[in-house]
């Protein structure tokens, strides 16, 4: 039978992993030989016993368990039968090592052992079967943590493709009405209108669509909404955005910028008589990447939907979940008073939560 070579690169991590807890549990067989079953000459050597004895078992078990069936669950009743086999096994081989290592002559234990053997045989095989049954579980519940995390992306990923369908049609609709008009009355300005919806619509689906993009990506998808919408509302919209270059290939998730870029706009820019500015920025501070967009336009006193949290077509409880499952629990959502006027939405990120999040494509 011929061994895949990727169950052989198994074997190293998994010993390593494994060897502290073995040496645990060497430990206490060697405590218990010695002052409750009053086995050898004292604790130390039996110390020496034990972890030769242990870390074969632990060597013979796991290569056989990661050569038979890699990282797959193992066949009960042939794990089983494997335990006793290896038990004995390590038993001898473990004796002969220690024997050697303490100078005794070659054999498989000394006479004033032999009465004892089998009870020592039993302890190493209970002490196998529970520390098979530790990694079994871990691996078990390793395996379920994992799968939850995937669950839970795509339930997220689900929900920002319903953002995605509720932010398209309002933008536009109000885009296709104000182009109606425009049409007739200033054709120039509804061909300039048209092009950026255009540039706008091709930048969406180029970003929105992939579960990561970049920095550089998510503001070019929001200069593009800023320049829509600033031929909408003409001289009562300015905007400025702020990414240095050092960041612009930042890896992020898609559409954490865009409901909040477009929160500013609809509900603080556009109910106000003269408008206002919007500003996106983002900064590196130590060891937190924090993305910032200002408005100075009606404020949260005026527009109680920002903090509501059934407010789904806002998005902001969407983000704080992606956030959360995406980077943890010190990445967040905080939504603060822009003095003098307006509304600061902001985002923070560990930078050490956006390297682990991203997984270089196969």
């Amino acid at each position: 039978m011929t061994i895949p070579a990727s169950r052989l690169r198994l074997i190293p991590p998994e010993l390593l992993r494994g060897l502290l807890p073995t040496m645990i549990i060497n430990l206490l067989c060697a405590l218990v030989v010695t002052y409750l079953m009053r086995i050898g000459a004292g604790f130390v050597e039996n110390l020496v016993f034990s972890i030769c004895i242990g870390t074969t078992a632990m060597v013979l078990i796991d290569c056989g368990r990661l050569l038979l069936w890699g990282e797959d669950e193992p066949n009960k009743p042939g794990f089983l039968l494997m335990l006793v086999i290896f038990a004995p096994l390590s038993f001898v081989i473990g004796n002969m090592i220690a024997g050697a290592l303490l100078g005794y002559p070659l054999r498989i234990f000394n006479t004033g052992q032999a009465n004892n053997t089998i009870g020592v045989i039993v302890l190493i095989l209970l002490a196998c079967v529970g520390a098979t049954l530790f990694y079994w579980n871990r691996e078990k519940m390793a395996a379920l943590e994992a799968r939850n995390v995937v669950i839970e992306k795509q339930a997220l990923q689900a929900q920002l493709q319903m953002l995605q369908a509720q932010i398209e049609p309002h933008m536009l609709f109000n885009t296709l009405a104000t182009l109606q008009t425009l049409i007739s009355s200033e054709p120039i300005r509804a061909q300039q209108m048209l092009d950026q919806l255009i540039h706008y619509l091709r930048a969406t689906l180029s970003t929105s669509r992939s579960e990561q993009t970049t920095l550089g990506q998510e503001f070019d998808l929001i200069k593009a909404y800023l320049g829509l919408m600033s031929l909408r509302m003409g001289l009562r919209l300015t905007y400025s955005l702020q990414l240095p270059d050092e960041l612009r290939r930042q890896r992020i998730a898609p559409m954490l910028l865009q409901p909040l870029v477009e929160n500013a706009i609809r509900h603080g820019l556009e109910p106000k008589i003269d408008g206002g500015d919007c500003t996106v920025s983002v900064t590196q501070h130590q060891e937190l990447l924090i993305i910032s967009v200002f408005d100075t336009g009606m404020g949260l006193n005026s527009t109680a939907s920002y903090n509501r949290p059934d407010s789904t077509h806002l998005g902001l409880e969407n983000i704080r979940a992606r956030l959360s499952v995406l980077y943890g629990p010190e990445a967040e959502l905080t939504l603060t008073h822009n003095i003098p006027e307006g509304t600061v939405a902001q985002i923070t990120i560990p930078v050490y939560a956006l390297k682990k999040s991203y997984v270089e494509p196969n």
